[in-house]
């Protein structure tokens, strides 16, 4: 659980700091994107099971 708090400390600094900075942000700017990302993610650990 401490893993999952520390990534989204660090992903809203990086975030901040990429808007701050005025880059695009490193991350698909729409929700299907973001699910997108998240498919892959369960596709990988399913894998993993199979």
């Amino acid at each position: 659980m401490i893993t999952i708090l520390l990534a989204t400390v660090a992903g809203m600094i990086l975030g901040a700091l990429f808007k701050k900075l005025n880059l695009p942000l490193p991350a698909p700017p729409t929700l299907p994107g973001v699910v997108g990302v998240l498919g892959v993610l369960l596709g990988s650990m399913l894998a993993k099971l199979i």
